[in-house]
């Protein structure tokens, strides 16, 4: 109840932020734990047998919303700040929740747990927030109801959904839109089929599932495209230290770049090459992104970041689209405030997957860009955004979307004149100090 109570609070006092433009960042910060890996070491760790210990746990509001989800499945769970105890029950100890499990904002969430739900001996009810009623379902009920899960959606496809857990089969599933999430919930659904399970990819995703799986005891068998795990799988517990989040290191990166006399040096930062086609793509820009004290944490590659301010022009083609949107797909809200400032701007296609996360981000990026004075053209797969250009201070409507609340706060260190972000605690989502780090690096 108490941790219910703790996600709750973020969403309580919707506020505005002011952001005055700065003349630098300068100085060091550490990153809060990468969400997509905490999210999972909770979920694997809570099928373990025994104590597993996270390090560096998320504080994002979408990762205490996976504690609390575990908690109401009958998990124990001790947390001290960033550090994380949790007590395994084995992939079938789990207890039927007493009430309907509430994932808020967080669609790795309801995905991922979907997909361990569905092997269980036990009815759940498992919703989200009124932003994540809206996130498209049927991606994940399908391959699990052809695992043999029972799940019952609203209209067919949107949360709450109702899962009727059971015995599952294994199964080969094509992706049709490249998905971590999904890819993952079925891997997960796996652990408890009695076979092997396999999911073929079009292009490659994020691979943490597969990193911590193995991690925690599993073997995974890669193949091209094609993730296999074998089941009913048994999880060992163990300890995970959590690199620093990338997708949030993002927003600083564009800030040392874009402002001139910047330097910034951002430490254990997770840089799985799954994750670092932001990276990779400024660096072909012209950035000056030095990766520093490079070492593994349990398969993950993490390193310190030093990013100086940097002219950047275009890459060639000056066209992002196809298996770089699955790279940096969490990254276009800033990339594209970036492309204001680029020689020859930047365009964008192939993203259409951005209309349904937690806002429609192609329109609110078209929306408050051209509210900051820019030229954009919205297409139905991306942008164009032709550069550089300058911004003007504007209010900025975050439209419930952390990443837009935080992409438009950078936009409002560059731009000419006082910036209001609306709603700006949403930020919370996903990095709760960001605002507070901001001003730890801004000199004006």
């Amino acid at each position: 109840m108490l941790r219910t109570v703790w996600c709750n609070i973020a969403r309580s006092l919707m506020s505005s932020k002011t952001i005055d433009p700065v003349r630098r960042v300068h100085g060091m910060i550490a990153i809060p734990g990468d969400k997509s890996i905490s999210h999972r070491a909770a979920m694997l760790a809570a099928v373990a047998d025994g104590r597993s210990r996270l390090l560096n746990y998320s504080p994002a509001d979408d990762c205490q919303r996976t504690l609390a989800c575990l908690e109401a499945l009958g998990v124990a769970i001790e947390q001290r700040g960033a550090e994380v105890s949790i007590v395994g029950r084995g992939l079938t100890g789990w207890s039927a929740p007493q009430t309907m499990l509430d994932a808020g904002n967080s669609g790795t969430t309801i995905r991922l747990l979907a997909g361990l739900l569905a092997g269980q001996r036990f009815d759940s009810w498992i919703t989200g927030d009124q932003s994540l009623q809206r996130r498209p379902m049927q991606r994940i009920i399908e391959p699990l109801t052809q695992m043999g899960a029972v799940i019952t959606a609203r209209d067919g496809r949107f949360a709450p959904l109702h899962i009727h857990g059971g015995a599952l089969q294994p199964i080969t599933y094509h992706l049709p839109v490249a998905s971590a999430q999904v890819k993952s919930c079925i891997l997960l659904a796996g652990l408890l089929a009695a076979g092997t399970t396999t999911v073929v990819e079009p292009v490659s995703t994020r691979n943490h599932t597969e990193l911590m799986l193995t991690h925690f005891g599993v073997p995974v068998a890669l193949s091209n495209h094609a993730i296999s795990v074998s089941g009913p799988a048994r999880l060992r517990a163990c300890e995970v230290r959590i690199p620093g989040d990338l997708s949030s290191a993002a927003f600083f990166i564009a800030a040392a770049l874009m402002l001139p006399d910047s330097m910034l040096c951002i430490s254990n930062v997770g840089i799985n090459p799954t994750r670092t086609g932001f990276i990779d793509l400024l660096r072909r820009m012209g950035a000056s992104i030095e990766l520093e004290n490079v070492r593994q944490w349990h398969g993950e590659p993490v390193a310190d970041l030093v990013v100086r301010s940097s002219h950047l022009r275009p890459a060639s083609p000056n066209v992002i689209g196809g298996e770089l949107i699955a790279a940096l797909i969490d990254e276009i809200p800033i990339l594209a405030v970036m492309a204001t400032q680029m020689e020859g701007g930047l365009t964008i296609r192939e993203a259409g997957e951005l209309r349904v996360k937690e806002s429609d981000r192609l329109r609110a990026l078209t929306e408050n860009l051209r509210r900051m004075g820019a030229d954009v053209e919205e297409f139905d797969d991306g942008l164009h955004i032709p550069g550089p250009q300058p911004l003007h201070g504007a209010q900025i409507d975050a439209y419930g979307d952390h990443r837009i609340a935080m992409a438009f706060a950078i936009a409002g260190l560059v731009a000419r004149g006082r910036t209001q972000v609306d709603a700006s605690d949403v930020v919370a989502v996903s990095f709760p100090t960001f605002f507070s780090a901001l001003e730890q690096i801004a000199q004006r």
